[in-house]
């Protein structure tokens, strides 16, 4: 029998090559990774948790884990063909949540089917039975939905692979290729900017993504920021609403973008976040503890300003000086308590404080709290009114405060744009913590533009799952949530620098032009999907 993971719906190539096994019965997939063995001296390779056992009319019949990602489309072309449109299968069984239980029990299936094209095979090949009675009878039953003769040599890759495609569309739906794609990654290959090109991406690992990312192009600047959530996404997703048009109003009313400029956006987002936060504080104490870091970036007048709360990052590509390699320079400075000199700076400013920087948890925190030093939100650390509420401690332990612990100042960097500047990597800390500044930079010199901030991610992703000795297909079909036990969400956003004017005409007349990432990834590419 053979059984073929495909781009509609498995998560691993399956090769079984015992042809006489007259039963298979799928069930959901336990674990992240799928491992071969065999389950009996004359059994196929199967994966792991499977077993044979018989089913109702005593016939042995083999399960086999898999996991599903299928649109609710889908899944009800499932059932139908479950139902009774083709008698071959016996019983089926549908839970539609993020992912889809199938439990489904089949029986005799003669089949003689060339593979010499895997990217359009039948999910599952199903195997003839022992006995040349069961395969005859079951023959006219199934021959609506598999081929039955072999067609000739010459036509076969593109007819037989064809018929089966539109067979698949038929009775699972179209989910254009789902299982090919990773569903909680979200893209845009490129898109033009006041001086040059963007791309930008971004890939949910927790149960609400906490990322957010915005471009905001015009013909005299673009603005760009990443903004990473903690404790949940209500602060990012805050942040991204508010701080480029502060940005906007203050450099319209100063006669452009300055330091001072950028301070004052900070200084009002902060404020905002804080009234948003006494506003609902009886009915939800826990949005005190929710905050973001903030990377933004913007380039006019050939002036290039980098701004951070936090330990997202921004990293310049220039040419190196033989005009043939990339070199990598940080512009932003990592807010963590990881840094010795973070951690340094914290102790000077608490000097009556012993436990102001503890390691607890396999890490340096920040009252044995949280990692990051200066972030929009996180008012309990900010405001002892908050911590020392019996409202809040119901949720928490008490977090005793003399004087805020973290702070929302800014570090701000200017810099004039060089001849040898190549464009500006801004990520949050999920892609650094799987790439260098220098394997990044090397990855956005090598390759086309379009797509890179993809391809950033996908480099980052595959070095979680090396980590844990798996592969980046096994992690893509991990639901979210569970997902970030290997890698947290990442925002990847590349700017590139073109050191001519032909873009800026793409922008002018006063077009603004304003680039969001979503707020939640799998459900905006599961109706995406649905509708293709």
């Amino acid at each position: 029998m053979d059984v073929m993971g495909s781009r509609w719906g498995f998560s691993s190539l399956w090769e079984l090559k015992d042809q006489n096994q007259p039963g298979l019965m799928l069930s959901r997939l336990q674990g992240s990774k799928l491992q071969t063995k065999s389950v009996c001296s004359t059994g196929p390779a199967m994966g792991s948790n499977v077993g044979t056992k018989p089913d109702q009319k005593g016939e042995p019949c083999m399960e086999v884990p898999v996991f599903w990602r299928l649109n609710e489309v889908s899944c009800w072309n499932i059932w139908r063909l479950a139902s009774g449109e083709s008698s071959h299968v016996e019983d089926a069984g549908v839970e539609y949540r993020n992912q889809v239980l199938l439990s489904f029990k089949f029986h005799s299936f003669p089949f003689n089917v060339d593979n010499s094209n895997s990217c359009y095979s039948l999910l599952l090949y199903y195997a003839t039975s022992s006995s040349s009675s069961s395969s005859s009878s079951s023959s006219s039953s199934s021959s609506s939905f598999l081929p039955s003769s072999r067609p000739p040599a010459g036509e076969r890759r593109q007819g037989r692979t064809g018929m089966l495609r539109r067979q698949i569309k038929r009775c699972f739906g179209w989910c254009g290729g789902v299982a090919s794609r990773d569903g909680l990654l979200w893209h845009t290959d490129l898109k033009p900017h006041a001086s040059g090109d963007f791309s930008i991406a971004v890939v949910q690992a927790n149960e609400s993504l906490e990322d957010q990312g915005q471009v905001l192009a015009s013909p005299s600047a673009t603005y760009f920021g990443v903004f990473d959530g903690h404790g949940g996404p209500e602060a990012s997703r805050f942040v991204n609403t508010r701080l480029f048009s502060h940005l906007h109003e203050f450099a319209s009313k100063q006669g452009g973008l300055s330091a001072e400029v950028i301070r004052k956006a900070f200084v009002a987002t902060e404020e905002e976040f804080l009234q948003l936060v006494k506003g609902s504080w009886l009915s939800r104490p826990k949005i005190a503890s929710v905050g973001s870091c903030c990377l933004v970036g913007a380039i006019s007048n050939n002036v290039l300003y980098v701004a951070n709360l936090g330990d997202s990052r921004a990293v310049l590509g220039k040419r190196g000086p033989d005009g043939r390699a990339v070199v990598a320079e940080r512009l932003s400075r990592d807010h963590n308590v990881a840094e010795e000199d973070v951690r340094r700076e914290l102790t000077e400013l608490h000097p009556d404080d012993s436990r102001i920087v503890l390691y607890n948890r396999g890490a340096w925190r920040i009252k044995g709290i949280i990692q990051v030093s200066r972030s929009i939100g996180d008012v309990y650390l900010k405001k002892p009114d908050f911590s020392g509420d019996p409202l809040y401690q119901q949720l928490t332990a008490p977090v005793p405060l003399k004087r805020p612990v973290i702070t929302a100042e800014p570090s701000i960097r200017m810099r004039e744009i060089k001849q040898q500047d190549l464009f500006v990597i801004f990520a949050s800390d999920g892609l650094w913590e799987h790439l260098s500044d220098e394997e990044a930079v090397d990855i956005v010199f090598k390759n086309p533009r379009a797509g890179i901030a993809k391809r950033l991610v996908k480099a980052a992703v595959t070095e979680a799952a090396k980590k844990r000795e798996m592969s980046y297909d096994d992690i893509k079909h991990i639901e979210k949530g569970v997902r970030r036990h290997f890698h947290d969400d990442m925002t990847v956003i590349v700017i590139y620098i073109d050191h001519c004017q032909e873009k800026a005409s793409k922008l002018q007349g006063g077009t603004l032009d304003c680039t969001n990432s979503p707020v939640d990834i799998f459900s905006r590419n599961a109706v995406q999907w649905k509708r293709s």
